[in-house]
């Protein structure tokens, strides 16, 4: 209940089944990831539609997380299977479509070849093989092996140091975007974003029907942070291709800064990738594994997820509700607030910001048991969420997509609940709704926040405080 940083689930093999879902969701997940580099669209389909039951079961928004493939690249076939480069050796990838060997392999991606340079590095098997390239023409890439290794079929290919003129959206990705689209999924991940225009053309498919989350995870992204963090809805540090095509060293640094541009602009911010890897074979966590979660959440982040340790590990309800408790006891830790409330965040200048920044404020004078925000388009709970008050956020709103929408926003606990019309009535269910939620205490003051008229988007213009009786409230 008073947990503020929220959990994403990845679903899998090992966690496909209702009561499987179920269970994670009783560990803490908040949100569900379906990856759409695996998996039929009747796989998805049917943990999707668990998922609702689930929701329904525990009486609790659900978030559902679409999670696009993206461009892969990747080079042919081997003639024998595998071979074996020096360090050194020279090696050509070429647009000749038989099978490769030591000295060559088919790059069937002529996107490649005209972004390359001389000095430019590709890196292969998750940068197991990095080359570095001496010559390159239309057809072809002529590379020096920087690290050699065992080179198998089909294996990705990574370029940090070129912006691909490739679009991220695939024929695949448009469409598991629109299958997603018709199942009621909540948000959607766009894989390899390199500027803000990579999420503009998604938002052109998505409109306003999903949530777009902007994941980061090549260098090219990083010399634009502002302008993808101010175009998507929310943005991911997806640290394991980012770790590949950076050096490991930056990784930490970048996904401090990546955290703190979101912060500051008021965007839902997702750490994620390996957090907690050991958990996929075994029933604990390497310390460092913990305190990787703990750094995230000392930093305030909307959401940590989990991949293969809830989607195809030996213990995917034990690795959730690890990171439930590695969460709940970080944020326990009065340092956590100080470490949070160092990233300052830029108001609006507008009644919602100036109404966010009034919610801080009041929790520095009076006890405030919890702040309930009335909410349309989910942007009231966003604004007040941005400044990360002491108290929780019951987010209020008449709209399945926006409670479900906002389970992945920090601090915020969605509840489903009929449009109020008037004040007095709206009040009247704010006291409810926290009374029933536990977060009602004798002597404490309950804030008030929403727009108005009711019901319009972006209309956040009115606070109040309600001071809490002694006597207890019956729940309608």
């Amino acid at each position: 209940m008073s947990r503020k940083t929220k959990i994403i689930a990845t679903l899998g093999p090992a966690s496909s089944t209702a009561a499987q879902i179920e269970a994670l969701a009783r560990a803490g997940a908040d949100v569900f990831r379906l990856n759409f580099s695996h998996g039929t669209h009747a796989d998805h389909q049917a943990r999707a539609s668990a998922i609702r039951q689930v929701e329904t079961k525990l009486g609790r928004p659900l978030g559902i997380l679409l999670d696009l493939q993206g461009p892969k690249l990747r080079i042919g076939q081997i003639a024998a299977g595998k071979a074996t480069l020096i360090e050194g050796q020279e090696f050509r990838l070429d647009n000749n479509p038989t099978p490769g060997d030591a000295t060559r392999a088919y790059l069937p991606h002529p996107e490649i070849f005209a972004a390359l340079l001389p000095g430019h590095h590709l890196l292969i098997d998750d940068g197991k093989i990095k080359l570095r390239v001496t010559h390159v023409s239309a057809c072809e890439a002529r590379t020096q092996v920087v690290f050699g290794g065992v080179l198998s079929d089909r294996k990705g290919v990574n370029v940090p140091d070129s912006a691909l003129a490739v679009s991220v959206l695939t024929d695949k990705d448009k469409n598991d975007l629109a299958f997603g689209l018709a199942l009621g999924v909540d948000w959607v991940a766009l894989s390899f974003v390199q500027s803000a225009n990579d999420v503009k053309e998604l938002r052109k498919l998505v409109q306003h029907r999903a949530g777009i989350i902007a994941k980061l995870e090549k260098p090219q992204a990083l010399q634009c942070l502002d302008e993808i963090v101010a175009e998507a809805d929310a943005v991911m540090v997806a640290r394991g291709d980012l770790g590949v095509e950076m050096p490991p060293e930056d990784v930490p640094i970048l996904q401090r800064r990546i955290v703190r541009a979101c912060r500051a602009a008021g965007k839902p911010v997702v750490v994620a990738t390996q957090m907690l890897e050991s958990m996929i074979t075994q029933a604990t966590p390497t310390r460092a594994e913990a305190s990787d979660v703990a750094t995230a959440v000392y930093d305030g982040v909307d959401a940590v997820m989990l991949s293969a340790e809830s989607a195809s590990g030996d213990y995917p309800v034990q690795a959730v509700s690890m990171m439930a408790r590695i969460i709940t006891q970080v944020e326990a830790d009065p340092l956590q607030r100080q470490t949070m409330r160092a990233a300052i965040p830029v108001r609006q200048a507008a009644s919602a910001g100036a109404i966010g920044a009034a919610v801080r404020c009041i929790a520095d004078v009076v006890k405030v048991c919890a702040t309930v925000t009335y909410t349309s388009s989910g942007a009231t709970a966003l604004r007040v969420a941005h400044e990360r008050p002491e108290s929780m956020i019951l987010g209020l709103s008449p709209k399945h997509a926006t409670v479900r929408r906002l389970s992945l926003v920090w601090g915020v606990k969605p509840l489903l609940t009929k449009d109020a019309e008037s004040v007095e009535e709206m009040v009247d269910t704010a006291e409810r709704a926290a009374h029933a939620m536990g977060y009602v205490l004798p002597g404490q003051t309950l804030v008030v926040v929403a727009g108005m008229p009711f019901g319009t988007p972006g209309s956040t213009n009115l606070l109040r405080l309600v001071a809490i009786p002694g006597a207890n409230l019956a729940i309608a």
